[in-house]
């Protein structure tokens, strides 16, 4: 058998194969310069004319800044600075900043399915009263709010400074939906008075026990953004039982056995928007 001819085919396959696979959205490091734009599905689009929120600002550190995450529509950009600041007089002096979108938006390889179009933000339930080293920046330690073992908030983990972060979010009129664990849900429920309107917007998700993922609505002015379904009118409380069901169904369920050494695979790639073509990157 030539060997050499065993090799070339192996090269070729496996370069085939990269070439397939090629994310065009991982590999743009710079914004598109064109108006600033949301475009199709927080699931499936991507991000024109994208801003960088500052890594740190007043009443605000980014984490994991060298992820390239930290893009987002302007509005969105405006959103975090003013909410640090009116948090900061309020009494909370440091939030930390997960990922919002990569500068031209779009997919993920690994990680979220939405965070796609610049207007999604995790915002850390761990607080903090002084700035974080570089070091702890890169590498920071999250705090669960949430008791893994029963669906309940964890009572030494959660303040009333979480509920007051949830809070101030949801009542900015650009905010369409907050997404936090099913045991958050049920303690603001719990704890809710006449007047929390704005608890509607507060939706129960899998995991986001130790961050809220804001979602901000579609920008009047980009008409290629498309929303979400409205939210049903009400406080949404009464859905917390068909999410404790879950939880403890899932609880007492046969584990599966996990192996270690399996490689984890990036997500198929979806088919975009037309709108998003001239924003993407070329293949090397």
């Amino acid at each position: 058998m030539n060997l050499s001819l065993v090799a070339g085919v192996i090269l070729i396959v496996a370069s085939t194969i990269t070439q397939a696979r090629f994310n065009p959205w991982e590999h743009a490091k710079s914004p598109f310069e064109g108006a600033a734009a949301a475009i199709g599905e927080y699931a499936n689009g991507c991000l024109s004319g994208a801003q960088a929120l500052p890594l740190t600002g007043k009443g605000f550190q980014v984490i994991r800044p060298q992820r390239d995450r930290y893009y987002g529509h302007p509005n969105l950009v405006n959103f975090v600075q003013q909410y640090a600041e009116q948090l900061q007089s309020e009494g909370i002096e440091q939030i930390l900043v997960g990922d919002m979108s990569m500068p031209r938006g779009g997919q993920f390889d690994y990680g979220h399915n939405s965070h796609q179009i610049g207007l999604d933000v995790d915002i850390w339930l761990k607080l903090t009263e002084k700035p974080l080293s570089k070091a702890e920046l890169k590498s920071p330690r999250a705090l669960t709010v949430v008791d893994n073992q029963e669906f309940a908030i964890d009572t030494a983990a959660w303040s009333p400074q979480h509920k007051l972060m949830i809070k101030v979010a949801a009542q900015d009129p650009q905010v369409a939906r907050i997404f936090v664990n099913g045991a958050i849900k049920q303690q603001l429920c719990n704890e809710r008075s006449e007047d929390d309107t704005w608890l509607q917007k507060v939706r129960p998700w899998w995991g986001h026990s130790a961050h809220m993922h804001v979602r901000l609505a579609c920008p009047e002015d980009n008409s290629d953004c498309r929303p979400q379904q409205a939210i049903k009118p009400g406080h949404g409380c009464e859905d917390i039982a068909w999410w404790k069901q879950q939880f403890y169904t899932a609880k007492s369920a046969p584990k599966k056995a996990v192996d270690k050494n399996k490689k984890v695979q990036p997500k198929p790639l979806k088919k975009k928007p037309q709108q998003c073509e001239p924003l993407t990157v070329a293949a090397p």
